[in-house]
């Protein structure tokens, strides 16, 4: 019996894809990828090369092995490697596109595994992780940055104010300056850079994982510059959100 339909859902939650962006990159419809998944329908020949080809496992694994449960197959082979490569500071990259399937598999090796990797010389002796933000929250970070951010173990290791990658379920994945109040417990506040940005304030029971930034790669891009009455205007809105903060501790 094939497993065809078995393994195209296996490989697709592997990479945290959805129903939809797996047959956008197959050029199928996604009600395909449901009839296979559920094995209402055989995969067409043209859609397992395609499969082939992305992730690299030959026809015959797709037909006729498990690929959930092959200790030999090319995706395990690929694991093995990087966790012999960990005393190279392997650094897992997950980009904007991923960031859905992150919070569904940020626990899972097999997920992990299958972002692509980097390495940074000034970085050794740590867990580290690549996030890519969007929007302008932290400027003077741009969108588009890559941070890296160390793996912190608990809410009792947090620096306040100190700037970091926070995964919590309600908000995603978001890079700010956490504060913490030691009056609140289950709570801490988070505070952008730019402050045209209000701070809020999350559950710490939310908070799946925190990453303590300590490198940003960005694109060259032309310097900003600020007028006079931009900085004063931006001075007086940090002064008010530091106030605002103030009250709420107390």
């Amino acid at each position: 019996m094939s497993r065809a339909g078995l393994n195209l859902k296996y490989l697709r939650k592997l990479r945290g894809w959805t129903q939809e962006e797996f047959a956008g990159k197959l050029g199928i419809k996604r009600s395909l990828i449901g009839a296979y998944e559920e094995e209402r329908a055989d995969p067409r020949l043209e859609v397992l090369e395609i499969v082939s080809e992305i992730f690299k496992v030959s026809l015959d694994e797709l037909f006729l092995k498990d690929l959930s449960n092959q200790s030999g197959s090319y995706l395990m082979k690929r694991r093995q490697q990087k966790m012999a490569s960990a005393d190279r500071n392997v650094i897992h990259f997950v980009p904007v596109k991923a960031a859905a399937g992150y919070l569904a598999g940020y626990a899972d090796s097999e997920f992990i595994d299958e972002l692509n990797t980097f390495t940074l010389p000034m970085l050794s002796g740590g867990n580290y992780r690549a996030f890519e933000i969007i929007g302008d929250s932290m400027l003077p970070t741009p969108s588009g940055s890559i941070i890296v951010g160390e793996k912190v173990g608990s809410m009792e290791d947090v620096k306040s104010n100190a700037a970091y990658i926070v995964i919590s379920r309600n908000e995603g994945i978001v890079y700010k300056r956490i504060v913490k109040n030691n009056k609140v417990k289950n709570k801490i506040s988070l505070v952008s850079d730019n402050p045209s940005f209000q701070p809020y304030q999350v559950n710490t029971e939310d908070i799946l994982e925190l990453w303590v930034a300590q490198v940003i790669i960005g694109k060259v891009a032309q310097q900003q510059r600020w007028d006079v009455n931009s900085l004063a205007n931006l001075v007086s809105n940090l002064q008010d959100q530091v106030s605002t903060l103030k009250k709420k501790m107390n």
